[in-house]
C-alpha cells in the first residue's frame, strides 16, 4: 500500500495522520499515513530513507521547512515565493519535488468555506515571518486592490513587501478600515495581541488568524469587540493538507465538512 508521513520534531501532535486517512476514506483511496521524528543531525538523510524505500510523498512540518527546500531538485513557484517546503514528492526519473501548500489552503479556505472573496478588497496582514511569507504569493494571485503588511520590525515588513510588490506598515502608521485582517503573528499562541487600533476594522471587516484553538484567539476576540466578523485557522490546516493531497493522489477532498468535526471534537 503506498506509504506517505508528515515528518517534524515535535510530532506526537500531528493531526495530520487523522487527516488524511478521512481524505483516503472520502476518495476511496488505500493508502498509509503516518509520523515521522525528525532527527536535527539527520534531516536530509532521513528523507531520502523514506523515499528510497518507495514512498511516494511527505509532508515536512516545523522546524524542517526550510531544509526540505535546500534538498529539492525541483520547485514549484509557490514554494520558490515561500522559501520553504511543506510537501515532498518523488518524480518518475528520481527528482524530489517540493510544494508549499499553506497559502493556497488558507485563500481556499477563506473563499470556499467561508465565501470571502479576496479580489479587489484592501487586505491587512499581520506579521512578517515564515508564515506570512508563505501565504503572500497566493493571497496576491487572487487579485486584491492592495496588500499591507504590518509588523512590529517595519524593516522586515519593508523586506517582504519588497520581495512581494506590496505595501509595508509599522502598527502606528496603519490607516484603516480594511477589508480582510489576516493574523500571521504567532501572539495568539501567547494569549497576546499586536498593538492594534480601533479603525482598522468597522462592522464590514472579515478578520482571519492563522492560528487556531477550542476557543475563540485573542485577535479573533479583538474583532468580536470591535464589530468584525471572522474565522480562525483550522480550516487552513485542512486545506493545506488537501492540497498536498491533490498533488500525491490527483483527487481533491472536500474539506469543510472535516473542520466542523474536528471543531466538535476540541
Amino acid at each position: 500500500m503506498d506509504q506517505y508521513a508528515v515528518v517534524g520534531n515535535p510530532i506526537a501532535h500531528s493531526k495530520s495522520p487523522s487527516i488524511h486517512a478521512h481524505f483516503a476514506t472520502l476518495t476511496n483511496q488505500e493508502l498509509v499515513y503516518s509520523t515521522l521524528l525528525g532527527d536535527e543531525a539527520e534531516f536530509e538523510h532521513q528523507v531520502r530513507d523514506f523515499f528510497a524505500k518507495d514512498g511516494k510523498g511527505l509532508n515536512v512540518t516545523v522546524p524542517f521547512k526550510e531544509r526540505a527546500y535546500a534538498m529539492c531538485d525541483i520547485l514549484s513557484q509557490r514554494a520558490k515565493q515561500a522559501g520553504a517546503v511543506n510537501t515532498l514528492l518523488m518524480g518518475r526519473n528520481g527528482e524530489l519535488f517540493g510544494d508549499n501548500t499553506d497559502g493556497i489552503g488558507m485563500v481556499r479556505d477563506i473563499t470556499h468555506n467561508h465565501g470571502q472573496s479576496l479580489k479587489d478588497k484592501r487586505i491587512l496582514i499581520l506579521g512578517a515571518g515564515g508564515a506570512v511569507r508563505g501565504v503572500l504569493e497566493p493571497v496576491l494571485n487572487a487579485a486584491p486592490e492592495s496588500v499591507t503588511i504590518a509588523n512590529r520590525t517595519l524593516e522586515k515588513a519593508q523586506s517582504l513587501a519588497d520581495h512581494f510588490d506590496c505595501l509595508a506598515s509599522s502598527f502606528e502608521a496603519l490607516e484603516g478600515p480594511f477589508d480582510i485582517i489576516i493574523n500571521g503573528t504567532s501572539a495568539s499562541l501567547s494569549g497576546s495581541l499586536p498593538p492594534l487600533k480601533e479603525e482598522l476594522v468597522n462592522a464590514e471587516t472579515w478578520c482571519y488568524d492563522m492560528m487556531y484553538g477550542k476557543e475563540r484567539t485573542v485577535f479573533l476576540q479583538w474583532a468580536h469587540e470591535h464589530g468584525a466578523r471572522g474565522a480562525d485557522g483550522l480550516g487552513m490546516l485542512v486545506g493545506q493538507a488537501a492540497e498536498a493531497f491533490y498533488l500525491w493522489r490527483q483527487v481533491r477532498p472536500e474539506t469543510a465538512s472535516l473542520v466542523e468535526t474536528m471543531r466538535e471534537q476540541m
